[in-house]
């Protein structure tokens, strides 16, 4: 079967950064069979693009796969899949409502200088936001045998945690468990028995673990690390909807004092993959309704 991909890196903050992302645009041709043979040759997220039927309110679907499973939603696979739709001029507004498993979500284009986060030194860059909805999940993780089991899996002990904050189950479109690090450095030392992250995720009602760390807490900026329960890979280089879930953990736990201002989120240094994810929180009256993912992203070459 001939289709089209392409292959991109989306977040970048670096060489070699970013998450590999491949897009396919003719995805009506294929089966569920047909995606998920084509993520698991890739080894990471693909994104399917759907056009949208005559009488539907939205501007295109896509479908997400990794190599082990489809996914309702991913942030840094929309994020590329837009910017590529822009790249190719594919785009006839700077809007769009894209359908996915998991609903609706927004979707805006603008255009940076070059020199600005994620553009790879173009002269102009194409600068992705794609909506979240509020936290619909945020809980902390309370019996002390899930706590056990959860530090056990990553090699760490209580002190190594931030003193006062809780470990937290939080979602915007899936379930993430956030882990308060001391430090950086302590974070990107964590060294997982990833065989027993599958069975632990199913305890705790998660799809990940998202330890965390303070970077710059005067800038809202912070470091995390993704480790999905199954997805055929053992570490994420940037999660935009990890991200998002983090964010609104950030915001109720006093570690974000400015809702106005963007969180953003270091990821996939110590895969030697460096990723930058911005989270801008939607304000209503006042009220946070939501958030906006923001990126770039670049050809893989």
């Amino acid at each position: 079967m001939a289709i089209k991909s392409h292959s991109l890196r989306v977040f970048s903050a670096g060489p070699n950064g970013g998450n590999p992302l491949r897009v396919i645009l003719d995805a009506q041709v294929m089966t569920d069979n047909d995606m998920q043979v084509l993520a698991k040759s890739h080894g990471h997220e693909c994104c399917f693009i759907f056009p949208a039927p005559l009488d539907s309110k939205y501007d295109y679907e896509f479908r997400f796969w990794v190599p082990d499973h489809e996914m309702e939603m991913c942030g840094h696979a929309t994020v590329g899949a837009v910017w590529l739709l822009s790249k190719l001029g594919m785009l006839a507004k700077d809007n769009l409502r894209i359908a996915t498993k998991s609903g609706i979500v927004e979707a805006t284009i603008s255009v940076t200088s070059g020199d600005e986060d994620g553009c790879d030194g173009e002269e102009e860059g194409i600068w992705v936001e794609v909506s979240q909805p509020p936290a619909k999940m945020l809980e902390n993780v309370q019996r002390q045998d899930h706590i056990d089991e959860i530090l056990s899996v990553l090699r760490i002990l209580k002190d190594d945690l931030v003193p006062g904050l809780s470990i937290q189950n939080a979602a915007t479109s899936r379930v993430k468990t956030l882990i308060p690090i001391k430090s950086v450095a302590a974070l990107n030392g964590l060294s997982p028995q990833f065989d027993r992250l599958p069975s632990l995720c199913d305890v705790i009602g998660s799809t990940g673990l998202y330890p965390y760390a303070v970077s710059d807490l005067a800038n809202q900026v912070f470091e995390a690390r993704q480790f999905p329960r199954g997805a055929g890979y053992e570490e994420d280089a940037a999660t935009g909807i990890a991200a998002s879930a983090l964010a609104f953990g950030l915001l109720e736990n006093g570690l974000v004092f400015d809702s106005e201002e963007s969180v953003e989120v270091k990821q996939g240094f110590a895969m030697g993959c460096p990723s930058k994810i911005s989270v801008r929180f939607r304000e209503t009256g006042g009220d946070v309704v939501g958030c906006w993912i923001g990126g770039s992203a670049g050809w893989d070459f």
